[in-house]
């Protein structure tokens, strides 16, 4: 008999502990209907990663093909907001199906490619030690602060040809653009600046890049421009896109990550006795068991039966990357984190055809990051025992991480 799950996804309860929450609805009723947010919750890494690899079923082009209001709810008056969010968002390259999306993906790859990723790591090595020092000489250490926030900024400025001097531009952006996953009835009015900051902001750039083109990100998406793949808007919002999930799921990765390690101190030994040895299944470990995304969203592009219930065509579906990572079907013993789990097959970039062209970069920062911490501070702690979270379905995010090195 299935128990009585509470459709309510942004209590504090379940803000702050999704695993329990997700947990017992994989375990009771894994293809379930929230009858509050009018979407179906899928929560087996078997069923996320079939929905993945059935997208001719399962479109990723909700923006454009979702009348429904936001969810949770907006104020009235910021209607007009949410549709051009809306718009905006139904231009990013994610947000299409194939063929489009195929060949917006084709512009894009050549950038992500594991091998010129990997040349970034002697960038991400120097500007970890850099932070750290910062952090040490100032003596009051917050790890999101002083680290997980700035150093994707760096990396994604670096990626994007910004001027150094132009950072904290774009550290504002990301700050604005972030508001996409949070649950605050007013979060439409500091999302839409941003995003259109963000194309005032890129557009010369891309201008520039036309002309003079350079070996950096907005170069690569203004050729599409040049091909006719991408028009100048799917340039300028790509670019966003960019700052959007290259910032926000690296934050999340390095804070959630130390955190758990810090919680988990047999772990953390291991890690401290081998820190470079240790540090690709660390970082694989963490993304499984405190993913930096929650979960992902699609819309059905016709019926589907999955686990005997019937999934109309139109119906929202939000698989919940957190309950499939910690299927006990998928891994053994899988609330207890342990770096020496090898196959890893967490989905926390997804997988299919919408697989996290940027895995790789998020996971070279993951490992220096955690490399270092390791060699520098086997004695980490956190200073506050709670948490507070983002009130976001999307992403998994502490809102500080004030730790004690010594």
């Amino acid at each position: 008999m299935v128990t009585t799950i509470n459709d309510d996804m942004f209590t504090t309860e379940v803000i702050q502990d999704p695993y329990q929450y997700y947990g017992h609805i994989r375990d009771e009723d894994p293809v379930h209907w929230n009858e509050l947010y009018e979407l179906w919750v899928i929560t087996r890494h078997d069923d996320l990663v079939w929905l993945t690899r059935n997208h001719e079923q399962f479109s990723s082009q909700v923006m454009a093909n979702d009348p429904r209001p936001a969810y949770p709810a907006i104020y009235e008056s910021d209607n007009e907001l949410y549709d051009y969010v809306k718009s905006y968002q139904a231009d990013m390259f994610i947000q299409h199906d194939r063929p489009d999306h195929l060949a917006m993906r084709k512009v894009l790859h050549g950038f992500f490619t594991p091998k010129s990723m990997e040349e970034w790591r002697p960038l991400v090595k120097a500007a970890t030690n850099d932070l750290l020092d910062a952090a040490e000489a100032r003596g009051d250490v917050d790890l999101m602060r002083d680290l997980a926030v700035p150093l994707p900024v760096l990396v994604i400025a670096e990626m994007m040809g910004v001027p150094e001097s132009e950072r904290p531009v774009i550290r504002a952006l990301a700050e604005k653009l972030l508001n996409i996953g949070r649950g605050e009835p007013d979060r439409m009015r500091e999302l839409s600046e941003g995003m259109r900051e963000m194309d005032e902001y890129v557009n010369p750039m891309v201008e520039e890049r036309l002309v003079n083109p350079k070996d950096d990100f907005i170069s690569v998406v203004a050729s599409g421009e040049k091909s006719g793949i991408f028009t100048r808007e799917q340039v300028l919002i790509n670019c966003a896109l960019l700052l959007l999930a290259g910032h926000e799921t690296t934050i999340n990765l390095i804070c959630n990550g130390t955190l758990s390690f810090m919680n988990n101190r047999d772990q953390w030994d291991l890690l401290k006795a081998d820190p470079e040895g240790m540090m690709v299944r660390a970082t694989e470990e963490a993304l499984r068991y405190d993913s930096p995304v929650k979960s992902i969203t699609r819309i059905a592009a016709e019926d589907v039966e999955l686990r005997g219930k019937h999934i109309k065509k139109d119906d929202r579906l939000r698989w919940f990357i957190s309950a499939a990572n910690r299927d006990p079907e998928k891994f053994e013993n899988p609330n207890k984190m342990d770096i020496t789990r090898w196959p890893n097959p967490h989905v926390a970039f997804g997988s299919g055809i919408h697989h996290c062209l940027g895995a790789t970069i998020a996971r070279v920062e993951g490992q220096e990051v955690f490399r270092e911490l390791a060699e520098r501070y086997p004695n980490l702690q956190p200073k506050n025992t709670e948490m507070d979270y983002q009130p976001s379905i999307t992403f998994r995010s502490v809102k500080s991480l004030p730790v004690s090195l010594n």
